[in-house]
């Protein structure tokens, strides 16, 4: 194939590295900065792969207990007939569970030890529909929250701290006490413990009891249900399809999906992505621009070559093209490789992570702290292609100046002293 002589020479100053001592040292340069690019490219990609696992994990145990949307009557009284309520919501195509719940705060207290909790009655015919993790109860625990029993369903470290099994007794007492000769009376229950629940998540395992939902409302003295739980087919269309049901359903419905409510970590999460990946970009770029230092040397070096091409009839743009050639070279070479690296470790950082715990006998991530006891990763497409865009551009933006300096170097004053 014969290329432009443009790249030919571009391509051929790129593999220099013989020729003398100089030239040597200019290729260990440019080997340098490609490995800068690449060691910078795979970092980004390993690291926002790794935040998008950890990212992935909570969410996934999170959504385990909570629904994707709740659909709440906006005048603040219960629903007593929730059903047609929830076949609209159900026309949603997007939609494919719905229940009843009841919610609200109250104190779990068992002897002197007291804890503030969020008590949700649920329906168990119909939460296993909504939740992962009621359905993996729906056999067990949940199968013995019968209406008028008064049992309850305690996150495994409520359940702890409280020192509560199977079969003890606990106390409930209500926000929203009665009134009495005496004053504001709160209002206590005794429940039975029927069960514990582990989702992984330790807000919810530590905060959060299930009881029928008739319970809670005859204790909390609310008509019916306080609202419907939605289950989406994509988790990641909540936001879009809560805006949908928020104008199918009209204002007298308040509409709140799972990024809502959990606002403060989901925010949270995405300005800690966002900066660690302007942080490694700098990183990248500061690899890119070494291409300056580098080309800058070689239009030194090549003073001579450059002016012979211009006395055969090289234009400046010609001379520029050449060196913008061995520079995007560099950057697109770096980056490929940086690619390939990042990608590999990525998929298999949790087998190599493995093998460094079993070769140092550490752990980095011991599950009596964590969330996870694994390193988890996701690589996604929505990162890695502007990762290798971003650095390709900056490669590129680096080539510029010291193309252009080459465009202007004047043959008489190089072949002045040859």
């Amino acid at each position: 194939m014969n290329w432009p002589y443009e790249l030919q020479i571009g391509w051929r100053y790129t593999r220099a590295g013989r020729g003398g001592r100089r030239n040597r040292f200019i290729s260990f340069i440019s080997g340098v900065s490609m490995l800068g690019i690449a060691l910078g490219v795979a970092a980004l990609i390993i690291v926002l792969s790794v935040m998008n696992g950890f990212q992935k994990e909570v969410r996934d145990r999170m959504l385990s207990v909570i629904a994707h949307v709740e659909l709440i009557d906006a005048r603040g009284g219960g629903m007593q007939d929730w059903q047609p309520l929830a076949a609209k919501a159900r026309e949603n195509k997007a939609v494919v569970g719905a229940a009843p719940f009841v919610a609200a705060q109250a104190l779990v207290a068992r002897g002197e030890d007291m804890r503030g909790a969020m008590v949700r009655g649920i329906d168990p015919a119909f939460e296993p529909t909504v939740t992962p993790l009621a359905a993996e109860l729906k056999d067990g625990a949940l199968a013995r929250l019968q209406p008028g029993a008064w049992g309850i369903v305690l996150g495994s470290e409520l359940a702890r701290s409280l020192g509560v099994y199977e079969g003890d007794k606990i106390t409930l007492a209500a926000p929203n006490g009665q009134v009495t000769p005496a004053g504001v009376v709160p209002r206590f229950k005794t429940f039975t413990v029927v069960g514990t629940f582990h989702s992984g998540h330790y807000e919810y395992d530590s905060n959060l009891t299930l009881v029928h939902m008739e319970d809670a409302a005859r204790l909390f003295r609310v008509e019916g249900a306080t609202g419907v739980q939605l289950k989406l087919a994509d988790v990641h269309s909540a936001r879009s399809v809560a805006r949908e049901l928020m104008l199918s359903l009209g204002p007298e419905v308040i509409v709140r999906d799972w990024t809502r409510t959990n606002a403060n970590w989901f925010d949270a999460v995405q300005i800690e992505k966002r900066l660690m990946g302007i942080i490694l970009t700098l990183i990248v770029a500061v690899a890119a621009f070494n291409l300056v230092s580098t080309l800058v040397m070689m239009v030194t070096d090549k003073q001579a070559d450059i002016a012979i091409l211009r006395t055969l009839g090289a234009s400046p743009r010609s001379v520029m093209a050449i060196f913008m050639v061995q520079g995007a070279a560099s950057g697109v070479i770096g980056t490929l490789a940086g690619l390939v690296l990042g990608l590999g470790v990525a998929f298999n950082v949790g087998v190599l992570v493995s093998v460094i715990e079993r070769l140092l006998n550490i752990s980095f991530l011991p599950g009596s702290i964590y969330l996870v006891s694994r390193m988890p990763s996701d690589p996604q497409a929505g990162d890695i292609i502007p990762i290798t865009v971003a650095s390709l551009v900056l490669a590129f933006l680096a080539t510029l100046y010291p193309s252009w300096r080459a465009s202007r170097v004047q043959p008489a004053e190089a072949l002045r002293y040859e």
